[in-house]
């Protein structure tokens, strides 16, 4: 785990030394965020928001012949809730964070939701100034992911994880997560080799921030180029709202615990809900 946490640090320290004029967060109306305007909205709320992108889409399989049980809907809900009222020491914010997704076959008899994952999480978060220009910030939380099951169906696994999200100037954020896995689940031992061991994406979006687009890579254990990719689009329905239509290709192992050793090319399409500034991943 050294060495993409060193890759991860000297991206960090190569962008703030790189862009540090040029990175900066422009809202619908072309007002730059300085860092007062952020401060202030990390020191006086609103403490509960959104987390990751919160999405309900629907798709099938991509490749096999279309079934009632390779076609489905996929949701996703998150949020986080900061703890603390002051700021803590290094300007950092107590939170707690919450994800969890879930796959529903819809199309099968009495609509049963196959796999549910569960991620809370609690951790410290650090927005990043760079010559009063917000460019992004850091989290270092614990985590936990397990589908609430038991017997052989139980999968769960513990991380410290460490992400950062940079942004290099108004339509271009980059972002990467490394972790220390504590895998604990029986029946899972080896969900390094499907799940990974760090990621790294790339998000870019329009002037007036209506379209955006992302991949997403996930590390998979091994030396050998192994990723599980994630491709996404979406378009701001209203200019002043943050609902969007949300298309979503997933391609490799790991999507859902339950199946975590299958895997997966499945492109869907619906809408989804993001925070403000921009999603965690």
């Amino acid at each position: 785990m050294k060495f993409p946490l060193r890759i991860l640090l000297l991206m960090c320290i190569s962008f703030f030394v790189v862009t540090p004029v040029a990175a900066q967060i422009v809202t619908d109306d072309s007002t730059v965020l300085d860092t007062d305007s952020v401060r202030r909205s990390f020191d006086r709320g609103p403490y509960f928001g959104l987390y990751k992108d919160n999405y309900f889409i629907f798709g099938t399989s991509i490749g096999p012949r279309i079934t009632r049980q390779n076609t489905n809907i996929k949701f996703q809900i998150s949020i986080a809730q900061r703890l603390t009222r002051s700021t803590l020491p290094l300007g950092t914010y107590l939170y707690l964070f919450y994800s969890q997704k879930c796959f529903w076959n819809v199309l099968e008899d009495s609509m049963p939701m196959t796999d549910l994952n569960f991620n809370p999480g609690i951790g410290l978060t650090k927005p990043l100034f760079v010559q009063n220009r917000f460019v992004g910030k850091l989290t270092l939380m614990a985590e936990h992911e397990s589908n609430g099951r038991d017997s052989i169906w139980s999968r769960s696994w513990n991380k410290i994880s460490l992400a950062a999200n940079i942004i290099l100037d108004r339509n271009l954020m980059v972002h990467g997560k490394v972790w220390i896995p504590i895998v604990d689940g029986e029946n899972n031992r080896d969900i390094l080799k499907y799940c990974g061991i760090y990621q790294v994406g790339v998000q870019v979006m329009s002037n007036n921030r209506r379209f955006t687009g992302g991949v997403t890579l996930v590390k998979r254990k091994g030396w050998n180029l192994n990723y599980n990719t994630v491709v996404d689009l979406a378009y701001r329905i209203f200019r002043r709202d943050n609902q969007y239509i949300y298309l979503q290709y997933y391609n490799g192992y790991g999507e859902g615990l339950l199946e975590y050793k299958q895997f997966h090319s499945e492109l869907r399409v619906g809408i989804v809900i993001r925070p403000r500034l921009f999603s965690d991943f």
